[in-house]
């Protein structure tokens, strides 16, 4: 018999380094689960990812078991590595911080491919684009795609 779903938490924890304190601690704790058990769970199938972001959804239980699913890092995370930046540009508009490549933003949108809602590698090299472009990104060169 399948267990009863009693709901979702989104998370986003730095690979490896998943601890006890909040906001792990505090978003898990409250809703039943096993912390310690969580973190060493996150730790251990994190740890070739040491430092980066990474958005995890779990999924806990009416028994106080869970599941947990982890995902790709962030296009913005991934752009800012790219770029060699901190962060994006207060004015996207006007001030551009960094420029990347199509083959770039190629690489990045092939990666992010399965947590994404696009079919084509095109539409999600656009998607990727726009996210640079609203980060303050330019990308240099024509669109490779149709």
């Amino acid at each position: 018999m399948a267990k009863e779903v009693a709901g979702f938490i989104k998370l986003q924890i730095k690979g490896g380094a998943a601890n006890p304190s909040p906001p792990v601690g505090t978003a898990i704790g409250s809703k039943g689960i096993n912390i310690m058990d969580f973190c060493k769970a996150f730790n251990a199938r994190t740890q070739d990812k040491a430092g980066k972001v990474l958005p995890v959804v779990i999924t806990y239980y009416n028994d106080k078991s869970y599941d947990f699913v982890v995902k790709t890092p962030p296009v913005a995370v991934q752009l800012m590595e790219v770029a060699k930046v901190k962060g994006g540009s207060a004015e996207p508009n006007r001030k551009k911080i960094a420029e990347i490549t199509w083959d770039q933003v190629r690489a990045i949108a092939e990666e992010k491919m399965p947590d994404l809602n696009c079919f084509t590698i095109e539409a999600a090299m656009t998607l990727v684009a726009g996210t640079a472009r609203s980060m303050g990104i330019s990308v240099k060169g024509e669109f490779p795609g149709k």
